[in-house]
C-alpha cells in the first residue's frame, strides 16, 4: 500500500514538449504527480518537428527546465529518441547513460525510470537498460488494467489518454474496494492535446480523480519503487 492507501495514481509523459507547460499546470491544479521522459540530446531547435497535421512541436530549451518540472518526476527516454529494437549495444548503451547523466545533471536529482523511444523493447534492451541503472522502464503495451506488475522493465500502463474506454476504466479504478493493491498509470505526449484539440479531456480526468481520500497521488517511483505489499 502507500501511506496506508490501498489506491495509486500516477503519469507518465514522453518527448519534453512546451505543450507540458500547460500539462504541469492542470496537474498542479488538481494535486496531480507525474513523470516525464526526456530526451536530453533533443532540448534545442534540432528537436522540433512539424507532425503530420502541420503542428510544429517545439523541444523544452534547457533554461529553467528544472522550474518547469519542480515537483515532479523526469526520467531517461534516451538522448536522441531513436529506434533502438536493432541498435549495437554499446550505442545503446550510450543513448541510456549519456540521457541520464545529463538529465541528473541538469535537475540535480538521481533518475530511476525510463520509457522506451516508440515503445521499442526486447529482452536484450531490458537487459542492457538494467544494467545502466535503471529500475524501470514503460513500454507502449497497454495493460488496461491496474494489477501491480513484477518485471518494472517491462511495465505497462494503464492506458493512452485516447483509450476509447478511459472513462469505463476510470469508474472502475474510483469504484475498486478490494483488498489488493491497485494503480492506474495514464501516458500520452502533452502535444497530443493542441493535436486532437482535446485538453478538457485531461483536465475532466484530473477533476474526477482528484481529492480523493484513499488515492495516493505520486510518480512512476512513489508508485512503482515505494509500494509496500
Amino acid at each position: 500500500m502507500w501511506n496506508g492507501k490501498k489506491k495509486a495514481l500516477t503519469f507518465s509523459y514522453d518527448d519534453g514538449n512546451f505543450q507540458d507547460i500547460k500539462l504541469i499546470d492542470i496537474f498542479n491544479k488538481y494535486g496531480m504527480k507525474a513523470t516525464f521522459n526526456l530526451n536530453s540530446g533533443l532540448m534545442n531547435d534540432k528537436g522540433d518537428w512539424v507532425t503530420t497535421q502541420g503542428r510544429t512541436v517545439r523541444r523544452l530549451r534547457t533554461d529553467n527546465i528544472a522550474e518547469i518540472y519542480k515537483g515532479h518526476e523526469v526520467a531517461v527516454h534516451c538522448a536522441t529518441h531513436p529506434h533502438i529494437i536493432d541498435m549495437p549495444e554499446e550505442e545503446l548503451r550510450r543513448e541510456i547513460l549519456d540521457d541520464k547523466a545529463a538529465l541528473e545533471k541538469l535537475f540535480d536529482c538521481k533518475i530511476n525510470g525510463m520509457a522506451y523511444p516508440y515503445g521499442e523493447v526486447s529482452p536484450e534492451i531490458m537487459r542492457i537498460t538494467g544494467e545502466c541503472g535503471i529500475k524501470f522502464s514503460r513500454t507502449c503495451w497497454d495493460l488496461h488494467g491496474f494489477q501491480p506488475q513484477t518485471d518494472l522493465l517491462m511495465f505497462r500502463a494503464t492506458c493512452h489518454h485516447n483509450y476509447e474506454k478511459l472513462w469505463e476504466l476510470v469508474d472502475e479504478f474510483l469504484a475498486y474496494d478490494g483488498d489488493e493493491p491497485i494503480y492506474f498509470c495514464l501516458w500520452g505526449h502533452s502535444y497530443e492535446f493542441d493535436i486532437h484539440e482535446n485538453w478538457q479531456l485531461i483536465e475532466e480526468f484530473c477533476r474526477k480523480l482528484s481529492d480523493s481520500n484513499d488515492i495516493f497521488y505520486g510518480t512512476n517511483s512513489e508508485v512503482l519503487l515505494e509500494q509496500q505489499l
